[in-house]
């Protein structure tokens, strides 16, 4: 027994014994939460049961709360969020027991592991997944998931622009890759200055940007379309080695569902005529 209770106080992993009712009292916790988050934690914890609570991220409270009302489903995993002494938020994940007395849950003992090191390769991979490597702005993915969205489960008045970068061929033949990447960047930075909570702007292909527009109205889309030539007009203005010419087509609808691809199909239409419209006039 006491070899036992000398791996459990030498565990990396925090143990804990915690009594319910008839009041929150600890009846052990191990070490290690001292290691990990915060030094004396086991004995301010011992005079105050609360200060699990005190610690939580606000987000992740309503969790401690159904854990210690025996209100969560205790065969899976609790990943939340915990505070240090330095005021960073640490993820943990717990397994959780717990014991019953005449049907109800009077204490719950379980171990919980420090996951920062996962959590963190996971939000990279997702990170990875779902952003342009050269500009890290949203790539087609994102922006096609978010189209699913609106075409199938959320109805809102929205606003598609299309952006095509014109000339990136000829800056590549003419100058190399590493210009025709320092254009696609210098333009993927003027859209994402654009980016608002109702506004997002993705690289949906080699010269291609789409940026979807929620809960506006026509005019707001056409205002937008404006605001972005406005920018560039500025950018080339400042002289240099190189000029951005954009095409861009717009499209509105006051109801997503079931719209998004004809939408789409109209904004990317209007680009091209646009673009069309630009080699008519350099052409005279």
């Amino acid at each position: 027994m006491r070899e036992v209770f000398k791996l459990v106080e030498n565990s990396k992993d925090i143990v804990y014994y915690y009594e319910t009712k008839p009041t929150f009292k600890y009846r052990y916790l191990s070490p290690a939460i001292e290691k990990i988050l915060s030094p004396n934690l086991v004995e301010e914890s011992m005079k105050n049961p609360y200060t699990a609570f005190e610690l939580i991220h606000p987000d992740d409270y309503h969790v401690l709360r159904k854990k210690v009302a025996g209100e969560l489903d205790y065969s899976k995993p609790i990943v939340v969020r915990w505070r240090n002494d330095e005021g960073r938020y640490m993820w943990f994940e717990e397994y959780t027991t717990p014991i019953y007395e005449n049907g109800e849950v009077v204490a719950i003992h379980g171990i919980i592991r420090n996951i920062d090191d996962k959590v963190s390769l996971q939000q990279q991979l997702e990170y990875k997944a779902l952003h342009d490597r050269l500009t890290g702005m949203y790539n087609r993915e994102y922006f096609e998931s978010l189209m699913d969205k609106y075409d199938k489960h959320e109805n809102v008045p929205i606003g598609i622009v299309v952006c095509d970068l014109d000339g990136l061929k000829l800056v590549n033949d003419k100058y190399g890759h590493k210009d025709g990447d320092k254009l696609i960047r210098e333009t993927s930075n003027i859209l994402q200055n654009f980016t608002r909570k109702n506004i997002t702007v993705a690289r949906i292909g080699g010269d291609e940007f789409a940026i979807l527009l929620v809960n506006v109205d026509p005019s707001d889309t056409e205002l937008f379309m404006t605001k972005i030539q406005n920018e560039v007009d500025l950018f080339n203005a400042k002289g240099t080695s190189f000029e951005i010419k954009l095409s861009i087509g717009i499209a509105y609808s006051c109801s997503s569902l079931g719209e998004m691809e004809a939408l789409f199909v109209k904004a990317d239409t209007a680009m091209y005529e646009d673009k069309h419209k630009k080699r008519l006039v350099g052409a005279k």
